[in-house]
């Protein structure tokens, strides 16, 4: 029987997406798990496996087309002998599964994005519907796959839902941990402003000059809503303190003299990971994100990092970065950034975290603020280090490396005192790096 091969939803903020290559061509044979295409989302571009098996019969989304909305079908799979124009003329043949299953995949195009999260994927029987190589990975990740929303037609599990799933440690801790998202979608499709009337009114304004109209791509329409939503909805606060730098400086000189055998560089900003990764075990309390009702507190540091791309940026997040040496987090940030630039990061590696860090010192900026990213509780914006003048302690005048820091905090996670504390943590362990990793 014929099948329509339906455009997933890749990521939890996936609402369209760019069909940017086919692996397959019309007439080959595809099995359950062969990739069949790379789709860029809003953040990346990723493989999409098939989940089941026959002859690509017809593609019916070109390479290269954008703004494929998600369950558009794309492609029909067909079985040896069948012809695949019964489908693509519109005539599709009932899902095998029933229908009062079925009816929920087929409407979900009409349905608001924050009303149609991806289906579970719903046992017959015993059975689970999930492709083989999704089986797996759950396998080795220890995950019940009764417990995994399923992004596949009709709800079936594929490679990227269950690498994106976490193992749940407790029922309770599994339900508190969906609330903070549960406003991904929705924060996605949030309007940033009405495009039509202050499209055509700002156009009027500069009709006498000349001026070129870029269209919005899927990162920067999601940028522009989740930082909107931010800046509307979270109560930010700002505590700022200067950092000197000198000690770190000279320290990381010398274990970059003993690591060059290594090949290992170390960068300030692999001091500033760790600094802040251990500042949130130091302050426990500021270790946490808000969910909608209630505040969850993490136990892990994972610490998520800014990293500037074309056209937007990527927030990767260091899992456990408190756990880690200097020469582990600074490989893992270069991997990650590379990734990022070229947009192969999977889901699971740019979400998740209670703390970011935007460093724009490497481009000379002195001081900023930055905006915090849901559902953080803060972020950290570093600026240059900078020779200036000082008093020091005996009261004599000279100079010191003193490097701006400002930490923006959503102030119904984090009160004043506390995100005093928190950072005056994080410069006591930039200040005394080698207490820091005693």
């Amino acid at each position: 029987m014929a099948t329509e091969i339906l455009m997933p939803a890749l990521s939890p903020t996936m609402e369209e997406g760019t069909l940017a290559k086919w692996l397959k061509k019309e007439g080959d044979e595809v099995r359950s798990g062969d990739i069949l295409a790379e789709i860029e989302t809003d953040k990346a571009t990723m493989e999409f496996e098939a989940v089941d098996e026959g002859i690509l019969g017809k593609i019916l989304i070109a390479e290269g087309t954008a703004g494929v909305k998600v369950n558009t079908p794309i492609a029909v799979l067909v079985e040896e002998g069948e012809s695949a124009d019964a489908v693509s003329s519109g005539k599709t043949p009932a899902p095998e599964e029933p229908k009062d299953e079925a009816a929920p995949a087929q409407e979900a195009p009409k349905a608001s994005p924050a009303a149609s999260p991806a289906p579970a994927a719903k046992p017959e029987g015993d059975r689970i519907f999930a492709s083989p190589l999704a089986r797996r990975i759950a396998t080795e990740k220890g995950l019940d796959l009764a417990t995994v929303k399923g992004s596949g037609p009709r709800g079936r599990i594929v490679k990227a839902d269950v690498e994106g799933a976490q193992k749940p440690a407790a029922p309770a801790a599994k339900a508190e941990a969906a609330a903070p998202q549960a406003d991904a979608p929705a924060a996605a499709a949030a309007p940033v402003t009405s495009p039509a009337a202050s499209a055509a009114s700002v156009a009027k304004l500069l009709a006498d000059r000349e001026f070129e109209e870029i269209t919005l791509d899927g990162m920067r329409k999601t940028i522009a809503a989740r930082l909107s939503e931010a800046k509307q909805t979270i109560p930010h606060f700002y505590l700022r303190r200067e950092v000197a730098l000198d000690a770190l400086m000279a320290f990381r000189a010398d274990l970059n003299a003993k690591l060059e055998s290594r090949g290992v560089k170390l960068s300030v900003n692999d001091f500033i990971i760790k600094a802040c990764a251990v500042a949130l075990q130091q302050v426990p309390n500021a270790n946490a994100v808000w969910a909608g009702d209630r505040i969850l507190r993490l136990k892990p540091s994972d610490v998520a990092v800014a990293v500037a791309i074309e056209g937007g940026l990527f927030t990767p997040v260091l899992r456990d970065a408190h756990q880690k040496s200097l020469s582990a987090l600074s490989a893992e940030m270069k991997d990650l950034a590379a990734r990022a630039r070229t947009k192969k990061l999977a889901p699971h590696e740019y979400q998740g975290g209670s703390f970011a860090i935007s460093n724009l010192g490497m481009f000379g900026i002195e001081n900023f603020d930055a905006v915090i990213n849901p559902p953080h509780g803060s972020i950290l914006a570093v600026g240059a280090g900078i020779r200036k003048p000082v008093v020091a302690k005996d009261g004599a005048i000279t100079t010191a490396t003193m490097m701006s820091m400002t930490l923006s905090v959503d102030h119904r996670v984090i009160d004043g005192a506390l995100g005093a504390e928190f950072l005056k943590a994080i410069v006591e362990n930039l200040e005394n790096p080698i207490a820091m990793l005693a």
